[in-house]
C-alpha cells in the first residue's frame, strides 16, 4: 500500500508498505533542508501499545570517536541522514504511526525544536482469502542481525531453542506458507507438483501426510541422469536425481505418486510449482511457484520468493503444462541424434501450443497470465529485455547468472537521464576471460545500478565481520541472488511483476523445463515485491561498494578512505548526496512520484 503524510514544515513523507517491509521517502523544501542533521524516527505501534526510537547505525565521530561492533545507538541521539529510508521489522498487516522528527544544532546539542511529521501506514497481510499472495525467505544471513543474534553459527551449531529462532530467522514465512499450501489439500483432492530439487524432508513428509489422507498426489521430479568424473578423477552422482530419490524413499512416498522426468538430460527439470485441484472433479484451484527449490538452501539461504496464486484459470494452464511434462517428452538416451532434434522440436512446439503468450509488454493483460518453456525463438526474453528498458520511471531486476546480452544491448544506449534501471546479481558483472566478444558494462551513466552478492569479511567500525550461506553450509553454488523476478514500473499505476523459475536466460527460454507468472496492474503484489527488492538491494549496495574499494584497494590502484561515508556528517552538507542527477535523488523520485498514494489522519 502506498501513503502520503500531510505536509509539514517543509516536510512531506512518502511510504510504501509490503508485507514485512516499509520503504519510506521524505520530500523538502530548500529551506527546511537548511541546517539539517537528519531525523530522530519514531514507530508507534498501536497493536502492541508500543512507541519507541528506531534504532540507528551510524554515529557522529565528535561523539563517539572509535565505534566498535558493540556499539548500539539509536536515532534519538545519531540521526537518519537521508531522505530514503526503510524499517524491516515490521509485522504483517498491522497499522503502525510513524514520527519523523527533524535535528538540527550540533551533534553534541541537539536543536529538536523543529514539530515533526506523522505518518500512518498499513502492512500487507501475511495471507488474503483471494488474489495473490507473496513469501520472501531473509535471504541475507551475510548480514549484522544475523552475526549480532547467532554470531556466526549455523543453525545446527546452536542449541535450542536457539537453533529454531534461527532457523525461522532466515525462512521468515516462506516455509510455513509451502507447508499451508500442501496441508490445504483435502481427501479426494489433487495436488500436482514438479521440482528440480525435491530434498528438503519436512516438505517431502508433508506431502507423504495429504498422500495418507486421500490426496491425489502426484510429483514430477529432476530425475536425468548426468553423472560425471572430473579430471581428477572425482566421481559426481547425478544431481538432482540421486538426492530427490533419496528423499523420495526416506519420506515413505509411494512410486505411483512419482514422475521422473528423464529425458533431454542435457537441460535441467527447473520448475518449482504445485497445482491444488479440488473435489471429485479434480478443479484446478490455485497454484504454488516461484524461485523456491525444495532445499535447505532454497528455503532458508540464498534469495528466494514464493508466489500463491487464487486463479482457476492460471491453475487449468499449469495443469495442462503439468500433464505434457508427464509424459517425459523430448529426445531421450538412445535415441539417433536427428531423433533428438525431431522429438526436441516436437516438445518446443508443443509447449507452445499450450497457450499464445505475448512477446511485447504492451500486450501482456491486465491480471495474472502464465509463460512456459521451453520454447523456440526469443521473443519472450526480448520482452522481458524491453520491459527493463522502456519502464516509465522504474525497473528492477534480479539476476542469478549475469546479464543477458539482449538486456545489455537495449541498456546500453541508455543515459543518465533515462528511467533508471536497478539489478541485484549473485555476483559482480565482469569480462568473462573465455570469451572474445566485446564486453558491455553498464553504469550511472546508463542510469543503471547494479548490486550484488557479498559479505564484510573484517571487522570495519561498528559492523562486525559477517559470514554467508556458503560457510553455514546452506548453499554451495549460488549463495546470495537465486530469485527470479522483474518490475516494470513498480510504484506506477499499471505495474507489471514477472515472477517464476526462469533465470531471464537463453537456456532458461529455449532449453530448460520452467514457468512464469505474468502480473499486471496488481498494485498490492508489486509492492511487496518492490519493497522487498529494495531492502535486498540496499543491504547488498553497501557491501558491493565496500567489496569494490577493499578489492582496489588490496590491487594498488589506490587508496580510499571509507570513514568519512561511514560517520555521520555534523554539518548539513550531507543533503548534497540528493542533488539532481545522483542515485539518492533519483530514488527519492520514485516515492515521490509515486501512484496512489493515500494520507490517513
Amino acid at each position: 500500500m502506498r501513503f502520503k503524510s500531510p505536509s509539514s514544515n517543509g516536510f512531506t513523507v512518502y511510504a510504501v508498505t509490503g508485507v514485512n517491509t516499509v520503504s519510506f521517502g521524505i520530500k523538502a523544501t530548500a529551506t527546511a533542508k537548511r541546517g539539517l542533521l537528519g531525523f530522530h524516527v519514531e514507530r508507534i505501534d498501536p497493536t502492541e501499545h508500543e512507541a519507541y526510537t528506531m534504532p540507528g547505525f551510524k554515529v557522529f565521530r565528535s561523539v563517539i570517536p572509535e565505534p566498535d561492533e558493540h556499539t548500539i545507538v539509536s536515532t534519538h541521539d545519531h540521526p537518519v541522514q537521508s531522505f530514503v529510508w526503510d524499517d524491516f521489522t515490521a509485522k504483517p498487516g498491522r497499522k503502525y504511526e510513524y514520527v519523523f522528527h527533524p535535528l538540527r544544532g550540533a551533534p553534541k546539542n541537539l536543536d529538536r525544536s523543529t514539530p515533526p511529521v506523522h505518518i500512518t501506514v498499513r502492512t500487507e497481510p501475511l495471507t488474503k482469502a483471494k488474489d495473490h499472495d507473496v513469501y520472501f525467505n531473509r535471504g541475507v544471513a551475510s548480514s549484522q542481525a544475523y552475526q549480532r543474534q547467532f554470531g556466526n553459527h549455523t543453525p545446527d551449531e546452536l542449541a535450542e531453542p536457539k537453533r529454531t529462532r534461527a532457523h525461522q530467522w532466515l525462512v521468515r514465512d516462506l516455509e510455513n506458507a509451502i507447508l499451508r499450501f500442501i496441508r490445504a489439500t483435502k481427501n479426494g483432492d489433487g495436488l500436482l507438483c514438479c521440482f528440480y530439487e525435491f530434498r528438503y524432508p519436512p516438505v517431502a513428509e508433508e506431502l507423504k501426510k495429504a498422500v495418507d489422507r486421500g490426496v491425489d498426489v502426484r510429483i514430477i521430479i529432476d530425475a536425468k541422469v548426468n553423472e560425471s568424473t572430473d579430471n581428477k578423477g572425482v566421481f559426481h552422482e547425478s544431481f538432482p536425481r540421486e538426492a530427490n530419490l533419496r528423499t523420495i524413499a526416506a519420506a515413505g512416498l509411494p512410486a505411483t505418486a512419482i514422475v521422473r522426468r528423464e529425458a533431454r538430460a542435457s537441460a535441467i527439470q527447473h520448475n518449482k510449482f504445485m497445482v491444488r485441484l479440488v473435489g471429485a472433479a479434480k478443479t484446478p484451484a490455485e497454484v504454488w511457484t516461484g524461485s523456491t527449490n525444495i532445499s535447505l538452501g532454497g528455503i532458508s539461504g540464498q534469495t528466494n520468493v514464493g508466489h500463491r496464486v487464487r486463479d482457476a484459470t492460471v491453475g487449468a494452464q499449469f495443469v495442462a503444462y503439468w500433464q505434457l511434462l508427464a509424459s517425459d517428452p523430448g529426445g531421450a538416451d538412445g535415441d539417433s541424434a536427428s531423433d533428438v532434434r525431431k522429438k526436441n522440436a516436437a516438445f518446443r512446439s508443443a509447449v507452445a501450443a499450450l497457450r499464445t503468450v505475448p512477446t511485447a509488454h504492451g500486450g501482456i493483460p491486465r491480471g495474472c497470465s502464465s509463460v512456459f518453456s521451453p520454447r523456440t525463438g526469443s521473443e519472450v526474453l526480448e520482452m522481458y529485455a524491453a520491459m527493463a528498458d522502456e519502464g516509465k520511471a522504474c525497473s528492477c531486476v534480479t539476476l542469478a547468472f549475469g546479464v543477458n546480452p539482449l538486456f545489455k544491448s537495449l541498456l546500453q544506449d541508455n543515459t543518465s537521464i533515462s528511467p533508471i534501471v536497478f539489478l541485484l546479481l549473485e555476483k559482480k558483472d565482469v569480462k568473462n576471460p573465455n570469451s572474445n566478444q566485446p564486453f558491455v558494462a553498464l553504469a550511472a551513466k546508463n542510469n543503471v545500478y547494479a548490486a550484488w552478492g557479498a559479505y564484510i569479511r573484517d571487522p570495519l567500525y561498528q559492523w562486525a565481520r559477517e559470514t554467508n550461506t556458503r560457510a553455514l553450509g546452506l548453499n554451495s553454488h549460488v549463495a546470495y541472488i537465486h530469485s527470479k523476478f522483474l518490475l516494470m514500473d513498480p510504484l506506477g499505476a499499471d505495474p507489471i511483476v514477472v515472477s517464476g523459475s526462469a533465470n531471464f536466460s537463453a537456456a532458461s527460454t529455449n532449453d530448460n523445463d520452467e514457468n512464469m507468472l505474468l502480473v499486471r496492474g496488481n498494485t498490492r503484489v508489486a509492492d511487496i515485491y518492490f519493497t522487498e527488492f529494495n531492502r535486498l538491494f540496499n543491504h547488498y549496495y553497501f557491501r558491493a561498494v565496500h567489496e569494490t574499494v577493499r578489492a582496489r584497494e588490496a590491487s594498488g590502484a589506490g587508496v580510499n578512505d571509507e570513514s568519512a561515508s561511514l560517520f555521520l556528517r555534523e554539518q548539513d552538507d550531507w543533503v548534497k548526496k540528493y542533488e539532481p542527477g545522483k542515485l539518492r535523488a533519483k530514488r527519492l523520485a520514485l516515492f515521490t512520484g509515486m501512484a496512489g498514494a493515500q494520507t490517513i489522519l
